[in-house]
């Protein structure tokens, strides 16, 4: 029996990289590979399948800064112990001296946080995460990245060799992500309660630092507010240190009934039924996972033309990515999107199609036959 070796910091069917962490454990252990998990948390699905261990590692006060060094401590002794297995980490969760999977560089992004926590917070991290990052990248084998943008920060910040390198796009769950049907539409906007009539926007990212951009999505949205013509809401999914004074700040501008704060939410497949369109102005995405989500289930998206999704994106749909991160170009993009709302949807579902038949088992095939090539 082959046996493998993961860490990362999260092995759930939710987020970017733990939802793409989650597809290639569960598919290795199903298809009878001896697979074990180092990880601060492993969804109880995972946990349950028979040829599969976790090695738990704890997280101090849920800190990803304490926890990095104890996960890193728990990866040597589990590597120790399983000499000979196939060994892949998420770019520098472990001193491996194996492949690595990058889903988010720490190189190619310094975080911009407000509040102040999470501002020592994350310089405090960063130089622990660049050193390990840097690390783990210089001694790889192979380095699996999640988009070719990925996979050009990684050879622009670390001099990496092309041939070092695999692009490996993340998969869908089909049947999740299905094409939005107008019941199902009806019954998202049911279970969140807001008018079925109206179009929605929607944001699904973390508000704890700028890098999704919420702040000049929220800048834009103010002044769209400000045509008594704007007949768009705005729905906000996601947790973070700001989410508070995210609220403060529109019921301040007088925008709190046109902005719905949600927080976390573990049913997304369903509330993305409830949108006309996503946006993400993020400053850096690897990939964008929520985009590539809400694209299968037919809804249209203003994306970063930078973010890794955007690569993927088809030409008709190529018109709603954001050439410059300025509110001039969001607002464009918005009322180019709002002139024809049923024709971007139809572009979104023609693509969705053909991003539906890549599954999560279609990546994870592809990244173990990558590894166990390795020998």
């Amino acid at each position: 029996m082959r046996r493998w070796a993961l860490a990362a910091g999260d092995f759930v069917p939710f987020g970017g990289m733990d939802r793409a962490n989650h597809a290639l454990a569960r598919y290795l252990a199903r298809s009878g590979r001896d697979v074990h998990l180092v990880a601060h948390r492993v969804s109880p699905d995972l946990a349950a399948l028979p040829n599969l261990t976790v090695h738990r590692a704890i997280r101090p006060l849920g800190w990803h800064l304490l926890g990095g060094p104890l996960l890193r401590a728990r990866a040597s002794i589990a590597a120790f112990n399983l000499r000979g297995a196939h060994l892949l980490d998420n770019g520098g969760n472990t001193r491996w001296r194996g492949p690595t999977w990058i889903h988010y560089l720490h190189a190619a992004y310094e975080p911009d946080a407000a509040e102040t926590r999470a501002r020592v917070g994350a310089a405090a991290g960063r130089r622990g995460f660049l050193a390990a990052e840097a690390e783990a990248i210089r001694y790889a084998p192979v380095i699996l990245c999640n988009s070719e943008r990925t996979a050009n920060d990684v050879r622009e910040h670390y001099g990496i060799a092309p041939d070092r390198i695999r692009v490996v796009y993340y998969g869908t769950d089909a049947d999740d992500f299905a094409a939005v049907t107008e019941a199902s539409r009806v019954a998202a906007r049911g279970v969140i309660g807001i008018d079925r009539e109206r179009p929605l926007a929607m944001f699904i990212g973390a508000l704890g630092d700028r890098r999704k951009g919420f702040d000049l999505l929220f800048d834009s949205w103010t002044d769209l507010c400000a045509d008594p013509a704007w007949d768009v809401d705005l729905l906000v999914v996601g947790v973070g240190a700001e989410l508070g004074a995210w609220r403060q700040r529109a019921a301040d501008r007088g925008l709190a009934p046109r902005v719905t704060f949600l927080g976390f939410r573990p049913d997304v497949p369903r509330i993305l039924a409830a949108a006309d369109v996503v946006v993400h102005p993020a400053r850096y995405e690897a990939y964008g996972l929520g985009v590539h989500e809400a694209i299968c289930r037919g809804v249209p998206a203003i994306v970063s033309r930078d973010a890794g999704v955007a690569e993927r994106l088809s030409c008709n749909l190529q018109p709603l990515t954001l050439q410059a991160l300025t509110r001039a170009h969001v607002i464009d993009r918005f009322r180019t999107w709002r002139d024809d709302v049923p024709g971007w949807s139809a572009r979104a579902r023609e693509l969705g199609a053909t991003l539906r038949l890549r599954a999560w088992d279609d990546m994870a095939v592809e990244m173990a036959g990558i590894v166990e090539q390795l020998g």
